[in-house]
C-alpha cells in the first residue's frame, strides 16, 4: 500500500509541475516585450477638444515611451457618435494633430477609425455627405471595431 501512495505522490507532484510550467509559459506568450508588438484601442465618443486632445496625448505618450524602449506599439483611436466630429474634415478641431500624428507615428502604427453607421445617422440628419479626413479609416460599426479588437487582446482606453 505504501508504494501505491508513493508513485501516486510522485505522479502527482510530476502532473502538477508540468501543468505550473505549461501556465507560466502561456502566460509569458501574452505578455509583450521586446520584438512582440503592444496595442491599444482609444475610444472617442464626445464632441469634445480636451477628450480629443487628451486621446492624442495618451496616443502619443504610448507611442513615444515603446519607441524608446524599442517595442512596437499599434494604436486605434476610434471615434464614433459625437466623437466622430474629431474625423470630420468640416468640424475636426484636431485635423493638424492628427495629421502630425500620423507623421511621427512611423514605424509604429496609427489608426483612426470612423464609424460609418455615425456617418449615415449624420448625413440623414444634416441633409448632405459627411467627409472624414484622408487619415481617416472607415469602419463598419466603431461600437464593433472597439468590442473585436479587445477581443483579439488589444488593451482598451477611454480619455
Amino acid at each position: 500500500m505504501r508504494s501505491w501512495f508513493r508513485r501516486l505522490t510522485v505522479v502527482s507532484i510530476i502532473c502538477f509541475s508540468m501543468a505550473s510550467a505549461a501556465l507560466a509559459q502561456g502566460t509569458k506568450e501574452h505578455r509583450p516585450g521586446p520584438n512582440k508588438s503592444h496595442r491599444l484601442l482609444i475610444h472617442v465618443d464626445q464632441n469634445d477638444p480636451a477628450v480629443m486632445n487628451l486621446a492624442l496625448n495618451n496616443a502619443t505618450n504610448v507611442i513615444e515611451y515603446y519607441r524608446a524602449k524599442g517595442e512596437d506599439v499599434s494604436v486605434d483611436v476610434v471615434a464614433y457618435g459625437p466623437g466622430l466630429h474629431m474625423l470630420r474634415v468640416d468640424t475636426s478641431p484636431v485635423q493638424d494633430r492628427i495629421k502630425q500624428l500620423k507623421g511621427m507615428a512611423f514605424p509604429s502604427n496609427v489608426q483612426f477609425s470612423a464609424c460609418a453607421n455615425t456617418m449615415e445617422n449624420m448625413e440623414k440628419k444634416e441633409g448632405r455627405s459627411v467627409a472624414v479626413l484622408s487619415d481617416a479609416t472607415i469602419v463598419p460599426s466603431g461600437v464593433v471595431q472597439l468590442m473585436e479588437k479587445q477581443e483579439e487582446g488589444w488593451s482598451y482606453l477611454r480619455p
